[in-house]
């Protein structure tokens, strides 16, 4: 056999990719998902910050469920949920370095799960960036219109859909890490590769594994 296929065998049977091949077909449409979950969060983020701006803000707080939801308009120049009032340049910054480091990531993007999770961070970074960006009272020290208010006897913070975007994005990053879902579409798992199954490995080619060292499998997710 020549030595070219030989490779290439060898490349096949450890699961690697093949030096010249086109990059998986699924990993457009993970990133494309990705794209969709943004946009919509943005757009919801945006729509809904746009209309209550015109419809509430200078108005009495609008009571939607009572005791539960009440919408009310105020100028957020901190964090999500108000958090750092006064340090507006500074999330600023912090927003920006967030959405470069997930379009950075998303190069890599294998995983369902992933998509989804990325899509929302970054949906809810863009929305709240936009205010930094373009709102009163200059560019980058923009105030975040935040309108949420839930359970307002327990002075739960104000908070909007860009940020209820973060917080979910966050939560789901937290449980994906902590079940070993890995960003590359592989599972980690807790369960050593098999002795024997690790020298049939070394002998046909595939990289070595240390004994001990947590297992990954490749996910359709």
């Amino acid at each position: 056999m020549p030595e070219g296929d030989a490779v290439r065998s060898v490349q096949a049977a450890g699961g690697a990719p093949l030096s010249g091949a086109p990059p998986r077909p699924d990993r457009a449409r993970k990133i494309a998902l990705l794209v969709v979950v943004a946009a919509v969060v943005y757009v919801l983020d945006q729509v809904s910050k746009f209309l209550v701006v015109e419809f509430l803000e200078h108005e009495e707080p609008l009571t939607v469920v009572p005791g539960a939801l009440v919408l009310t308009v105020i100028r957020n120049a901190g964090a999500a949920f108000s958090i750092g009032t006064g340090m507006t340049i500074v999330f600023t910054v912090i927003a920006l370095a967030v959405v470069v480091a997930i379009v950075r990531t998303a190069r890599k993007l294998h995983s369902l799960p992933w998509a989804i999770t990325l899509g929302l961070l970054l949906g809810g970074a863009v929305g709240n960036l936009t205010d930094r960006i373009f709102r009163w009272p200059a560019p980058f020290q923009g105030h975040v219109v935040d309108f949420i208010q839930v359970f307002p006897v327990t002075r739960f913070p104000v908070f909007n859909l860009a940020d209820s975007g973060i917080v979910c994005g966050g939560v789901l990053a937290v449980f994906l890490a902590w079940r070993g879902y890995q960003i590359d579409g592989t599972r980690q798992t807790d369960t050593p590769e098999p002795v024997e199954d690790r020298g049939r490995s070394h002998t046909e080619g595939e990289a070595d594994t240390q004994a001990g060292e947590p297992a990954r499998e490749r996910t359709d997710g």
